[in-house]
């Protein structure tokens, strides 16, 4: 039992711990950094190495969600059912679906609209319908990512207010 809450927590922290960082710190430090040292071709790069990250990321984000489903499920049938189980294998479900789409659907989008333009989006007209298009599906993808975030957040307090029991 310790061994599968071991694994639980471990793919929490690795899942939530990697959306925080990412958005706080790498996202800005990336932008900063790469404009600076290249003015005309930072902002690309930028967005170009973020990019690559996120996608990466979500690999990450599939594993800890599978991890977090299996270790919860075989800790209900092992033993005690954990606290509000019903309601934290639904909020991991909802976590993995909306990381399917952020990681599918959501970047896909975006990664086909870059490539179509051939130009930074925020080249383009404020109107042109490209632009808009992405800026929507940038805003929806942090957007996934909070709810992410907001959702983990909710399987930590249940874990630590388990483990004060």
């Amino acid at each position: 039992m310790l061994a599968l809450r071991y694994a639980y927590i471990l793919a929490l922290v690795v899942w939530l711990g990697g959306m925080v960082v990412l958005g706080a710190l790498v996202a800005p430090t990336t932008f900063q950094v790469l404009q600076a040292a290249s003015p005309d071709q930072g902002r690309a790069l930028a967005g170009e190495l973020f990019g690559l990250l996120v996608s990466r990321f979500h690999y990450f984000a599939y594993g800890a969600g599978a991890v977090l489903f299996v270790s919860l499920a075989v800790m209900a049938i092992l033993g005690p059912r954990p606290a509000s189980f019903a309601i934290r294998m639904g909020i991991i479900t909802v976590m993995l679906a909306v990381a399917a789409y952020s990681g599918v659907v959501v970047l896909g989008e975006i990664s086909s609209l870059q490539r179509a333009l051939g130009a930074l989006p925020s080249t383009l007209p404020a109107a042109d319908p490209r632009r808009l298009r992405f800026d929507q599906l940038h805003q929806l993808s942090t957007r996934l990512m909070t709810f992410n975030i907001v959702a983990a957040l909710a399987l930590l307090y249940w874990e630590a207010r388990e483990h004060v029991r």
